[in-house]
């Protein structure tokens, strides 16, 4: 999980707001601090972290584009199904970050790290979310040769790969054991 130095260097050390964190998920001893620089629309951003004051272990941390209506979060994996547990028996949409913007969960620090410093920036992004793999040697192997064989990255091979599982996991879901549209 990254670390409240990081976001700190990430948000220039600009925090606006602090408080208590209101949600019990992440225990008593949680806090969060916030950043922004003031704006709510073209050229807004905001940015937050939870901590515990005792540890200083990161629970979760979010950024919010304004500009481009995007909100990316990261929660640490030990403490998710508590944050998801907690915001259903509040009747919260817990994925909701404003509005009808919803967040999008990422799983790799440095992707939440690359977006974060971006926005803060105002630069301009990767929207896409990375996913992290884990191969085996032989299999990394076996998958570096084909992607050469196909005259294509690796990563273009990995993305393809996912990009497909993923579309036939929604054709799998909305239909049933005939191929029948279920939708």
């Amino acid at each position: 999980m990254i670390t409240l130095q990081q976001f700190f260097e990430a948000t220039g050390f600009r925090i606006t707001e602090g408080g208590d964190y209101g949600w019990t998920c992440y225990g008593s001893n949680s806090y969060q601090l916030s950043s922004w620089n003031g704006i709510h629309g073209d050229g807004g951003w905001s940015a937050n972290i939870v901590f515990s004051t005792k540890s200083q272990k990161v629970y979760e941390v979010e950024v919010c584009d304004y500009t481009n209506e995007r909100a990316y979060r990261l929660i640490n994996p030990k403490y998710k199904p508590k944050h998801d547990k907690e915001a259903s028996s509040r009747g919260a949409l817990g994925n909701q970050a404003w509005d009808d913007v919803d967040y999008i969960d990422l799983d790799v620090e440095g992707d939440f790290m690359e977006k974060l410093e971006a926005i803060v920036a105002g630069e301009d992004y990767d929207t896409r979310v990375q996913v992290e793999v884990d191969f085996s040697d032989e299999e990394l192997l076996t998958y570096m040769k084909l992607a050469h064989e196909r005259d294509m990255t690796f990563n273009a091979l990995v993305e393809e790969a996912l990009r497909a599982a993923i579309e036939k996991y929604k054709l799998d879901e909305f239909t049933d054991d005939y191929g029948q549209d279920l939708g």
